[in-house]
């Protein structure tokens, strides 16, 4: 499972009380193998120890937030790749299941930070936001090239999640997923929506898998907890 969940709604973004508590429960329900989160923050609030293994990189002053990979499967090795100058990174986790390895990344690109509220749009400068929206994806080349470096020295078969804050039509999201399969296009169904924008859908959160495995199910959820979208993979490794 992929999923960013804002911070657990921190600042009251959505008009609902227990947010937290709220996506905790369906991330127990769903009981996914493997959770992938971005825009994470460590909360007493917020207990996750129904998965026994974990890696989690977060930074901040005032508030420690950042991304996390949880596993039902040991964990052997982890890191970190930092990004330079923003709070934006992408992680890594091997993960033994049986006698595999498996590589799993949790990426989370940089965001265009643009207010996707169409009335608050129209009152700003046209060539602002193109220059914001140049900027921003000169920053998601950069980083995702740092990422493809160190990917390039990974030999474990391996799972790429992550908030890419781009389309499937984008430069990042080509050199990103490479030879490996698009879960969604694989096995999912309609427009895949992953992120909240209500004039059409968008997706900008990925689940990649080496062609090892056999892709049996994809499914995007509708609970809205948070500005984006839980996604699942259901992945078995052919022999």
């Amino acid at each position: 499972m992929n999923y960013n969940v804002r911070l657990f709604n921190l600042y009251d973004w959505i008009p609902e009380k227990n947010i937290e508590t709220k996506i905790v429960d369906f991330i127990k329900t769903e009981a996914p193998d493997i959770l992938c989160v971005q825009d994470y923050r460590p909360s007493a609030k917020v207990d996750l120890s129904f998965f026994k293994y974990k890696y989690e990189k977060v930074s901040g002053n005032k508030i420690h937030n950042g991304q996390v990979i949880l596993s039902k499967y040991p964990i052997v090795n982890s890191g970190s790749l930092e990004f330079p100058n923003t709070a934006n990174n992408a992680i890594f986790a091997d993960v033994v299941k049986g006698k595999d390895t498996i590589r799993v990344y949790n990426i989370h690109l940089q965001s265009l930070k643009i207010d996707t509220d169409v009335e608050k749009l129209k009152k700003e400068s046209t060539f602002r936001i193109f220059k914001q929206v140049e900027n921003t994806f000169k920053r998601q080349q950069f980083q995702s090239e740092i990422f493809l470096l160190h990917k390039k020295e990974c030999h474990y078969k391996m799972i790429i999640c992550g908030d890419f804050n781009n389309t499937a039509y984008s430069y990042v999201y080509r050199k990103i997923k490479g030879d490996l399969n698009d879960t969604f296009k694989k096995a999912g169904n309609g427009f895949g929506r992953t992120y909240h924008f209500k004039f059409f859908p968008v997706r900008i959160d990925y689940i990649f898998s080496d062609p090892a495995f056999a892709i049996n199910g994809f499914k995007a959820y509708n609970h809205h907890f948070s500005d984006h979208y839980p996604i699942m993979a259901t992945l078995c490794l052919d022999k």
